[in-house]
Order: structure tokens, then C-alpha cells, then sequence
């Protein structure tokens, strides 16, 4: 018999008190009702042999996995929706299939990627912590398919050149200077409205962003037009470099630019973080090379989502022209052909 335990009052407060599976237990139930006590009581030992008998995941609640969760430094912004669906669940009884199921049921109208976002993401998140710690077992939950959006496809050197250049003509040195840094960087336009005259070593030519979805700061290395340009804005503390205050003043500056300029109108996002990670890889740079210097840390993320290759064909093709190395042409096509048969024909019996 693993044991059993009592009420036991002290300075009007109630208490669990006894041995359950040879340890001593004493823990305050939080009440001075004696009634309520007992309820408690009840409950306490009720959980007590529910762990002895089937563990721990048949105990740990999701409520208390996803405090450890944000406690240990997990991101928290999608947490309280998900926890209070999953409100009063043991932490180890929570299916796959319920999951994408509550993403279903908390975001009706949104698409795939919310629905993982916001949704499959924290929950497997805390359910794997939990598991971290001894809870419960490990989850995997497939994510709803994606299809690869096209409004952010990468900006070409042409339409970059000819919006500088109009851009430089309207007398916007400021979004000239952003959107290259975008581009050049990888930077969120947020990130990069943000910067501010002191994180600029223009020596070093480094700015240090200030991250909008962690806490870190990460370095951002500048090519010798970008450092010229920023410094000619006038790098002062506590000012902003570029002067914008709102991402979507970037964007409608941005627009009107492209229309003035004739090229296809692109948001900061296409032009910058798009744009960056598309030419990163293609100029041959590895894809863990690409991530740091862009501040992603999802290597599915960065390639399913940041990457365009329109000429991926093509230089696969190079790279077996290359091995392949000089070859006849001649002898190639002097080849005599012998009569075969493909199969049958149409219209042939």
C-alpha cells in the first residue's frame, strides 16, 4: 500500500499531511474551509495514484508543460490561445490529429501557414518540452501543406538599378539607402526602420539589429555603396537612419517609386528579405552561410519559403556540362541509327 494522508490545520490554513510510496508529504492546500479542504484532499490523492499507477504523463497537464515552457525561454506569443484550448488536458493524452484539429477549430478562415504558425507549432512545442522533462512521450504532427506564395518572388539587378535610379531622381536618398539594406542584409523592414545612428560602425562597416522576434542582436555586414550611402543620411544617436517610423510608409514610398519608374511594383519583403536569400544562394554562398548572415534559424523555413531559383534547370545542366567536359559533336551526330521499334503506334494494329 503506497500510503495515505489527512487534513492537518495550522495558523487557520489547511494542509495535505502523511506518506504516499515511502516519502513524507506535506503540502498546503490554500484554503481555510474545511469543506474545500477536503475536496482538495481528494483531489491531491486522486492525482497521487493516478501517477503511481500510470506515470507521469497520465498527470502533468498541458497548462503546467506550457509554464515550464515559457518559463525555460520558449516563445510564448501563439501560447495562450492553444493553452486555453487545451485547457485541463494531461499533457501526454494530446493526439496528433487533435492538434491540426484545433487549428482547424481556432482559425476557420485562415490559411495553412497560420494554422501552423499559430497553432501546430507552440502545441508541438510544449508537448515536446514536456516530453524533455520526463512527462510524456515525444509527438510529431504533420503540418497542412503550404503551396509556395508567388506575390514575393526576388527583385533582378535591372529592376533594382532602375529603382535606385528613380529613387535617387525623386530626391529619396533615405529609401534608397533602406531598400538596398533590405536587399543587401536581409533585413525586416522593421528591423531595419529601427536602426539607429549609434549601432553603425562605419569603420567596420557593421550594423547591429536589434531582433523583432527574439531577443538577440545580430550583426549585419555592409558592402562600400551601402556604408557610403548610410553615412551620407548623417549617422546620429538615437536617430533613426533612415528616418521612417512606420513599415508601411517604406512600402507605400516603395510603390510609388516602381509606378514613377515603370517596373513591376514589389513590396519591401520581395525586394529585401526575398531578394537577399535568392541571390545569397545562387552566387554560390552555403545555405548555413546564407541563414546567419540573414538571421534565420529554420534551414526548411529559409528554403521552402525565401529561396527562388528560376534557373535551377539550367544550372544543374551546367554542372554536367562541366564534368562531362569537351565532347565530338561531330562524332555524335555522324551516328548511324539502326531500324527499332518504339512500341506500337497510334492508328497501327
Amino acid at each position: 500500500m503506497p500510503g495515505s494522508l489527512k487534513l492537518d490545520e495550522r495558523d487557520g490554513i489547511w494542509y495535505a499531511v502523511g506518506t504516499f510510496n515511502g516519502k513524507r508529504i506535506r503540502k498546503s492546500l490554500k484554503t481555510r474551509e474545511q469543506e474545500r479542504a477536503k475536496e482538495q484532499l481528494a483531489h491531491f490523492e486522486a492525482t497521487l495514484w493516478k501517477r503511481h499507477n500510470f506515470g507521469e504523463s497520465a498527470v502533468r497537464t498541458f497548462e503546467e508543460a506550457a509554464l515550464s515552457y515559457l518559463q525555460q525561454g520558449g516563445e510564448g506569443r501563439y501560447v495562450p490561445k492553444v493553452l486555453k484550448h487545451f485547457k485541463g488536458r494531461a499533457v501526454g493524452s494530446i493526439m496528433p490529429a487533435e492538434i491540426r484539429g484545433a487549428a482547424l477549430t481556432l482559425y476557420p478562415h485562415a490559411n495553412a501557414a497560420t494554422r501552423n504558425r499559430q497553432v501546430i507549432t507552440p502545441a508541438r512545442s510544449v508537448i515536446n518540452h514536456a516530453h524533455d522533462l520526463g512527462w510524456c512521450g515525444p509527438i510529431k504532427v504533420k503540418q497542412f501543406d503550404v503551396p509556395r506564395s508567388t506575390k514575393n518572388k526576388p527583385v533582378n539587378d535591372d529592376w533594382m538599378q532602375k529603382f535606385l535610379a528613380e529613387s535617387d531622381k525623386s530626391g529619396l536618398p533615405h529609401l534608397s539607402a533602406c531598400v538596398m539594406f533590405m536587399q543587401q542584409t536581409g533585413a525586416r523592414v522593421s528591423e531595419a526602420i529601427n536602426l539607429v545612428g549609434q549601432y553603425v560602425d562605419v569603420s567596420a562597416r557593421v550594423a547591429m539589429l536589434e531582433k523583432t522576434k527574439t531577443d538577440e542582436w545580430s550583426p549585419r555586414y555592409l558592402t562600400a555603396e551601402l556604408i557610403v550611402r548610410m553615412a551620407a543620411l548623417g549617422l546620429e544617436k538615437d536617430k533613426r537612419v533612415f528616418g521612417y517610423t512606420d513599415r508601411q510608409a517604406v512600402n507605400r514610398r516603395i510603390k510609388a517609386v516602381c509606378k514613377r519608374a515603370k517596373i513591376e511594383p514589389r513590396s519591401s519583403h520581395a525586394a529585401g528579405r526575398h531578394t537577399f536569400a535568392t541571390e545569397a544562394i545562387n552566387g554560390g554562398a552555403k545555405i548555413k552561410e546564407a541563414m546567419d548572415a540573414g538571421g534565420w534559424k529554420s534551414a526548411a523555413l529559409f528554403m521552402q519559403t525565401y529561396v527562388h531559383s528560376e534557373e535551377a534547370g539550367r544550372n544543374v545542366a551546367g554542372i554536367f556540362d562541366r564534368k562531362a567536359g569537351l565532347f565530338d559533336a561531330n562524332s555524335v551526330q555522324s551516328i548511324k541509327q539502326k531500324r527499332v521499334r518504339f512500341g506500337k503506334q497510334k492508328g497501327k494494329s
